[in-house]
């Protein structure tokens, strides 16, 4: 005889869901348009607000306009930010969240231009270039693990290659 399972007032079956996810999502971090949409300033925001704009970009649910939208302040078509209703100079002049209009704490933009990023990629560079290349490599692999951060490279003028017994013997 089959098991009979019980149901709430609308029929929805109770219990743990049927499938458990294993892993969680990612989307594809190459295409061009997640790369867009990444690198898509949020400024303007309260935290909660912020908070919500990166969770919808983590899990590739952010859609940006192609069109301005229309101000709930001003009535002007100058929204140009997916999920603000306020354009940036009402906001300013409220001094509120451009999503939310709550009063709250406004969290200013930490991240960086394309044109830092690309400072700091050629400063990188340049750091990696006067290394020899088992240093070299073993720098990249920390930095692709997070041990350490594109800061904490050692300028090639810094770095003694000469061994401190050849030195000594010389004098």
């Amino acid at each position: 005889m089959p098991e009979k399972v019980s149901t709430r007032g609308s029929g929805a079956k109770k219990g743990a869901p049927k499938y458990q996810n294993k892993f969680a999502y990612s989307h594809n971090k190459g295409s061009k348009k997640t790369q867009k949409i990444l690198s898509l300033p949020i400024d303007g925001l309260c935290r909660r607000c912020t908070d919500q704009i990166e969770w919808r970009k983590q899990y590739r649910k952010y859609k940006p306009l192609t069109v301005p939208k229309k101000c709930v302040g001003c009535q002007l078509k100058k929204v140009k930010k997916a999920y603000h209703v306020l354009c940036d100079d009402c906001a300013a002049s409220k001094g509120v969240c451009a999503k939310c209009q709550e009063n709250a704490h406004i969290v200013e933009n930490t991240s960086k231009t394309s044109q830092d990023v690309a400072e700091e990629e050629q400063l990188v560079r340049q750091k990696l270039a006067g290394l020899r290349e088992r240093e070299r490599r073993s720098y990249l692999r920390k930095m692709e693990r997070g041990e350490i951060a594109a800061s904490e490279l050692p300028d090639a003028a810094d770095s003694d290659f000469s061994d401190s017994d050849q030195s000594q013997d010389e004098e």
